[in-house]
This record gives C-alpha cells, sequence and structure tokens, in this order.
C-alpha cells in the first residue's frame, strides 16, 4: 500500500513539474495567430490558448465540415459527379482548375476540396448531397451540435463566406472529430496528387506546406485563407512520441502560421521531455 501511495505521489509530482514547466513556456510564446489554441491530445492538457472563444470567420477549415457530412451520408463515392455553373460561387472570386463541365468521382471531389482546398469540388460535393443543399445543411447543423460547437455557424460548404465563424476552441472539436476518419486524415495528409481533369493529367499540391517537410510528423492537416479570416491552419501533429492538436486564427501571412505552429511543436517537445526527464 505504501509502495503504492509513494509511486502516486510520484506520478502527481511528475504532472505538476510537467504542467509548470508547460505554464511557463507558455506565458513566454507569443503567437502570431490572433486566435489559438494547442491541445496535447494524449493529456487533454491546454498547451497554449489565446483569444480562443471569440467567433471570427474560418475561411476553407468550414471544408473539414463538409468532409465529414460527405462521408457520414454514405453517398456512394464512386459516383460521377458534374460540375456545373452553380458550383462557382459568385459573391466572392475564387480561383480553380476545375472547370465547368469536368466529370469527377465524388472521392475524387472530395480530395480536390480537402487537399488542395477547392472550391468548386466543395460546392458540388454539397450541391449534390442526398437530398440537396437544405440536407447539406441540416446535417451540418446537426453535426455541430453533436460536437458541442455552440459557438459556431456554417452557412456554406466552402468557406468563402465570412459568416462561417467559429472559434479556436470549438475548432479543436471539430479537428478532434475529423481526425477519426481515415479518409479525412489520409487525403490531409497527402503532399501532391495526380488528376486526370477532361483529358489531361494535372498535378495538385497540398495547401500546408508543413506537410511532408522534413521533421514534420502531420496527422491531419486544413488551411484556409480569405481576407476576413486572414491565413487560418488547423493541424494534429506527433512530436516525441506525443501528439497534440493546434488550431491557429487570422494571421497576416502563411509564413506567420507556419512560425507560430513551430513554436507550439516546440512547446510540445518540451512538455514531452519534461513528463519523461523529471528532475
Amino acid at each position: 500500500m505504501h509502495i503504492h501511495n509513494a509511486l502516486l505521489k510520484g506520478l502527481f509530482s511528475l504532472w505538476i513539474l510537467a504542467s509548470a514547466l508547460v505554464a511557463s513556456a507558455t506565458a513566454e510564446l507569443k503567437l502570431n495567430a490572433q486566435h489559438a489554441i494547442a491541445i496535447n491530445n494524449e493529456t487533454g492538457q491546454v498547451l497554449v490558448e489565446k483569444n480562443a472563444d471569440a467567433a471570427v470567420p474560418i475561411a476553407s477549415l468550414t471544408k473539414l465540415m463538409t468532409a465529414m457530412v460527405v462521408l457520414d451520408s454514405k453517398a456512394p463515392m464512386g459516383e460521377k459527379i458534374n460540375i456545373v455553373e452553380d458550383d462557382i460561387y459568385t459573391f466572392k472570386y475564387s480561383s480553380s482548375r476545375v472547370r465547368v463541365g469536368t466529370t469527377l468521382e465524388r472521392a475524387e471531389l472530395l480530395r480536390l476540396a480537402l487537399m488542395s482546398s477547392d472550391n468548386r469540388a466543395a460546392a458540388a460535393l454539397a450541391r449534390t448531397y442526398p437530398g440537396g443543399m437544405p440536407a447539406f445543411l441540416a446535417a451540418v447543423r446537426k453535426k455541430m451540435i453533436t460536437l458541442g460547437m455552440t459557438h459556431s455557424v456554417i452557412e456554406e460548404p466552402t468557406g468563402l463566406s465570412p459568416n462561417n465563424m467559429s472559434t479556436a476552441q470549438d475548432l479543436a472539436k471539430m479537428a478532434a472529430a475529423a481526425a477519426k476518419y481515415p479518409e479525412i486524415r489520409d487525403i490531409t495528409t497527402n503532399k501532391t496528387e495526380l488528376f486526370t481533369l477532361n483529358g489531361r493529367p494535372l498535378t495538385f499540391h497540398n495547401t500546408n506546406r508543413l506537410v511532408g517537410a522534413t521533421g514534420w510528423e502531420v496527422l491531419m492537416s486544413k488551411t484556409g485563407f480569405t481576407n476576413e479570416a486572414g491565413h487560418c491552419l488547423i493541424m494534429r501533429i506527433k512530436e516525441a512520441g506525443q501528439s497534440a492538436t493546434l488550431v491557429l486564427l487570422n494571421t497576416r501571412a502563411i509564413t506567420s502560421s507556419v512560425l507560430d505552429a513551430g513554436k507550439i511543436r516546440q512547446l510540445l517537445s518540451q512538455s514531452s521531455q519534461a513528463a519523461a526527464h523529471p528532475r
């Protein structure tokens, strides 16, 4: 019994030490993102938090929700879908190499929407959702309620609308849910992929430059950008044997998001080392 109690006290002291070291590092951590949160997936500990409860535009981070409800629908992934004029969102300019008239399988549209953040692909997925756009949006609302995303609003599938809003805290919940889908993990950690569009081979790249980067183990990822949202990033990463979920919203440049992610990665490493090697 005494040995058991001593072991518990030792583990508790270890946890206190690790928490203190992380808290100290967190206090000194300065992020470029205006809103952020990072959570150690193993311990549930919040590594860093900055204005994480403010609802702001989320841009293409929306597409993680789009992907989840499409996959939940069990619609045939091999079904051929035509890109039509309605898939071009006219309220905000958005370029796309997926032209009107292109025919792709639902699975291919999902890959384009997630990996290269193609807006026409995401729009087509929602338009062809079983029951159409109204059913898609109803499924999105239901999913957000299920996940406890109580401070979020999603009005369309691409993220081009500034009315798609959420908090860093809510998006961490969305990221945790999205990471449970093997398809989403696979697609969002793919660096490049070759597609055949209208008979022409085209290579598409992951919008997250950290995917495939030296030293980075990315488990799930999604980027976003609009003028209203700034640069946004959701990632699940593994470092020093532990994983973390990070959400970065409204940074001024992609490089700023990368720098912030690097700081959080270092913090996760320090947390892991403190737990493994107590002083």
